[in-house]
């Protein structure tokens, strides 16, 4: 069969069925055996970069390998910060690029660009294909090894000629390569068990590998078993009801909760599952160091002593950890009831607190967040990137079930919320999905509001705009309609509502925090009627600030501390 016909087969043995890209002419023969061979959806992007998140979405959503597809030349180098940001974040997604023909690649052929060395520093495999019988192996490779250990994206090149030619397979006789089980070495995990009930007052850290290992149920069991306090780092939040007795905030510098950092300052053991200590997450060092014993679950060896040596590493995928933890903790007959310790930690949390009822006009931020968190349920899929919202909403926004608050953490690219909420809609198609963004990122990719349009892919964006200039003028949206209020809003009580209209999507503009709520209820409803994404944009204060840690970094609130802690 054609070699793409084989790939074609492979992608969707290995759960591929809905792929995003742009069509150009290198990369024309894996279209001709999509088209041919269908069972794979395909979205055509308004920008290869777009793609990338959409796949990256995709992935975060439901747990699989996504697709990104490009032709050669600049539709890989535009690929390049979607595949930094999913190997930063530990996402699993495969682009492939189309590429010039492999005898031409020597003599500087139109947009022939070596992709392959370009994207090695951020892939964990970068690759073009030189013999066309190796196409459909290469491809099993590369979802092995997207899936395996620590997740991420992997490249695969290919030149048109190698692409166009014919090879032996037969699909009804190949499945997915099966991926490794990392398990943690007993002694080590008895070790760890022994450290954790010595300790006075400990902590569960719930990082993003906790929720990639899909390892929630088992953190939450093992944390009401011992009755130990967790908190999540940013890529963590979701990994535990944030209702639950139990939860004891985000420490950092910028996306905390006051009362994770005082607790985090008061434990005496931290027990970190798949987290890597990033810089927001422990700023100052010493501070963050201190006299804490801290035992480190990792399924990446490498990440064990990366920031600072931990009194105890145990490579291991974390599901498979906690399930050995709580193994051993039951066979010694352990089971405790909640002591000082967790009650101190409830206390601060119950008094640590920020304001968000305000009534100012303009909209003070943390309002926004007040009212999305009692509009939407706790299903709600969100979508948050890079800047001071994603601070905001470290610090204001609640999670409650794992996958469902997606934020691009470590290489927060601009212009990230729009296309990959689309990923996650499309992983997701029966969920309500929001993404919340700022009015600088919200102009980067903003085309592919025009994808979702397209193809019928609603969900609510709301944006939080600082800037007075506007949506209109700084996005340089094509125009701006006046409507007469409609029935949409009657239901509401609004009137005079200056609703607007671009790229076939519609949205409104809030000055006061009073029409925040009509705002949602109304784009939610106007999402679900048009199958359109529909933008709810909030004007807030144009000097907004963020509160920041408590000592974490040697940095103080600048809100005053409750008179009884």
């Amino acid at each position: 069969m054609p070699a793409m016909n084989a790939v074609v087969e492979v992608l969707k043995s290995e759960g591929v069925d809905v792929a995003f890209g742009c069509p150009g002419a290198a990369i024309l023969p894996l279209y001709k055996a999509m088209e041919e061979l269908g069972g794979i959806e395909h979205l055509v992007v308004r920008h290869e970069e777009g793609a990338t998140h959409m796949a990256d979405g995709w992935a975060r959503t439901n747990g699989r390998v996504g697709l990104a597809i490009g032709t050669s030349g600049p539709a890989g180098t535009n690929m390049i910060t979607g595949l930094y940001t999913a190997f930063a974040d530990s996402i699993p997604i495969v682009c492939v690029t189309g590429q010039a023909a492999s005898t031409k690649l020597h003599q500087e052929a139109f947009q022939a660009v070596d992709i392959v060395e370009i994207a090695k520093p951020v892939t964990k495999w970068a690759v073009q294909v030189k013999e066309a019988a190796q196409a459909p192996w290469i491809f099993r490779e590369a979802f092995r090894t997207a899936r395996s250990g620590r997740p991420g994206p992997v490249l695969i090149d290919i030149p048109v000629d190698i692409a166009k030619q014919v090879i032996e397979y037969d699909p009804s006789i190949d499945v997915p390569l099966p991926v490794a089980r990392v398990e943690p070495h007993l002694p080590r995990v008895e070790r760890a068990l022994d450290l954790l009930l010595a300790a006075e007052r400990p902590l569960l850290l719930s990082g993003g590998g906790v929720v990639i290992a899909d390892a929630s149920a088992e953190l939450v069991e093992l944390a009401e078993l011992l009755q130990v306090p967790v908190q999540v780092t940013l890529m963590g939040k979701g990994s535990i009801d944030e209702g639950h007795p139990l939860f004891s905030g985000m420490t950092g510098i910028q996306t905390s909760q006051r009362y994770g950092n005082a607790s985090f300052l008061e434990s005496d053991l931290v027990l970190a599952l798949g987290a890597r200590f990033g810089d927001r997450h422990t700023g100052a060092l010493d501070v963050y160091r201190g006299e804490r014993t801290f035992i480190h679950v990792d399924i990446e060896p490498t990440q064990l002593g990366r920031v600072f040596e931990p009194d105890l590493g145990i490579v291991s995928d974390t599901r498979l950890f906690l399930r050995a933890m709580l193994d051993l903790a039951r066979a010694r007959g352990i089971s405790r009831t909640a002591g000082a310790w967790p009650a101190r930690v409830a206390r601060l949390r119950s008094t640590l607190t920020r304001r968000e009822d305000f009534d100012d006009i303009p909209v003070k931020a943390p309002r926004v967040y007040k009212e999305i968190n009692d509009f939407f349920d706790e299903d709600t899929y969100f979508v948050t990137a890079i800047g001071l919202y994603q601070i905001w909403g470290g610090q204001h926004q609640k999670a409650f079930k794992p996958r469902r608050y997606q934020v691009c953490g470590q290489a927060g690219p601009l212009g990230w919320e729009i296309p990959a909420a689309i990923g996650v809609k499309k992983a997701a198609p029966e969920a309500q999905v929001v993404g919340v963004v700022g009015d600088y990122g919200f102009q980067y990719l903003v085309e592919e509001l025009a994808v979702a349009a397209q193809y019928d892919v609603p969900f609510v964006l709301i944006m939080l705009n600082n800037e007075y200039l506007g949506l209109i003028r700084q996005a340089s949206l094509p125009y701006e309609m006046n409507y007469q209020v409609d029935i949409h809003f009657d239901e509401y009580g609004t009137d005079n509502v200056k609703i607007m209209e671009a790229y076939g999507c519609a949205g409104v503009r809030v000055f006061d925090p009073a029409e925040i709520r009509p705002s949602l209820e109304w784009a939610t409803k106007e999402a679900a009627r048009t199958s359109r994404p529909v933008l709810v944009e909030v004007m807030i204060e144009r000097e907004a600030n963020t509160p920041h840690g408590l000592s974490i970094d040697a940095v103080r609130e600048f809100e005053p501390l409750p008179t009884e802690v």
